[in-house]
């Protein structure tokens, strides 16, 4: 069995995932470099609510969060240090910071167009809630793919289950995030789904049924992370007085191989973990060792003799956008 603790990078074998899809597209590989455009969040600016959701210090989902929001330079630097520890020469432009569709359409389609002015940027991959996607957005990204660029819609749900959004101050339901879908899917562009693994209330059963109702409205992609405490969030404050414990490695790893087995082949894997630095993180500590945790995915699944899609028979009839 594969050592948890060597970084062997094969889980591809058993997971179809965003790398190998993007090698198999442009026949080289292609990296996301991760950008701060300068948008905020409904959720902390005062539309939504104040504070952002229970578990967000953005700093941990977005290394570029301190930074200036100016494009070029931060494409310079990613490039940089892209090409020189992967190879890559080319490049998605991966909006990442808070809400990424939060603005007026002209300060949006400037940004995203200083990122696609880049030749080596073959697309866009724009982070956002589901309920921050307005028409005149999705024509934007719509017209992006019109023009042959890879586009991929970033719709950050977390969980299908209402009281769970609820009780994280989320903002939105499950109703925002079926609208979203289906208004991106009319017009061909393909979504990522974002899910949180461990949310305060949730364990196995409930991750298995967000994923249900995910894969029945239709999904091109997923990112699953584990929840991890981090400092200055009111989800810290939880965890300091008992009211919260995180998931065990081990828990979520049997989880993930659950999701990955009853996913349709076809549904492209962006993440399987998430991690966070050092400085910020507090719980659980193995949220920091990335390839631990990708290697012991890949060591069960090996375990079970199973791969992406064997358990997804009930689930394959459902219809997908074309992302090519």
């Amino acid at each position: 069995m594969p050592s948890p603790s060597a970084p062997h990078r094969a889980l591809s074998d058993r997971v179809n995932t965003f790398g190998q899809y993007l090698l198999k597209r442009y026949g080289q590989r292609v990296h996301k470099l991760a950008l701060n455009a300068g948008f905020t969040c409904p959720n902390r600016d005062g539309t939504k609510g104040h504070g952002g959701c229970t578990f967000c210090n953005n700093v941990s989902f977005g290394p570029n969060a301190k930074r200036s929001p100016e494009i070029d330079p931060q494409l310079d630097a990613g490039r940089g240090v892209l090409a020189k520890r992967t190879g890559a020469r080319r490049f998605m432009a991966y909006f990442q910071t808070y809400t990424n569709t939060y603005d007026e359409i002209s300060v949006l389609r400037e940004r995203y167009d200083s990122a696609l002015m880049h030749p080596d940027v073959v697309g866009l991959s724009v982070g956002t809630r589901p309920d921050c996607v307005p028409e005149a957005v999705l024509d934007l990204l719509a017209g992006y793919r019109a023009r042959g660029k890879e586009v991929w819609l970033e719709l950050g749900l977390q969980s299908a289950n209402d009281d769970t959004l609820e009780r994280v101050n989320r903002g939105h339901g499950f109703a925002e995030y079926r609208s979203a879908v289906t208004a991106a899917h009319r017009r061909g562009i393909p979504v990522c789904a974002h899910l949180i693994v461990g949310l305060p209330g949730e364990g196995h059963a409930e991750a298995l049924t967000t994923l249900d109702r995910v894969l029945e409205l239709g999904v091109e992609g997923l990112k699953v992370h584990p929840l991890h405490v981090v400092r200055h969030t009111r989800l810290a404050i939880d965890w300091h007085r008992g009211d919260y414990s995180p998931l065990a490695m081990d828990d979520y790893v049997a989880i993930c191989a659950d999701l990955v087995e009853r996913t349709p082949a076809s549904v492209v894997y962006h993440r399987l973990t998430g991690t966070a630095s050092r400085d910020i993180l507090l719980a659980p500590d193995w949220c920091n060792r990335k390839w631990a945790v990708l290697n012991a995915i890949e060591a069960e699944l090996f375990r079970r003799d199973t791969r992406q899609g064997d358990r997804a028979d009930t689930l394959s009839t459902h219809r997908l956008v074309n992302t090519a």
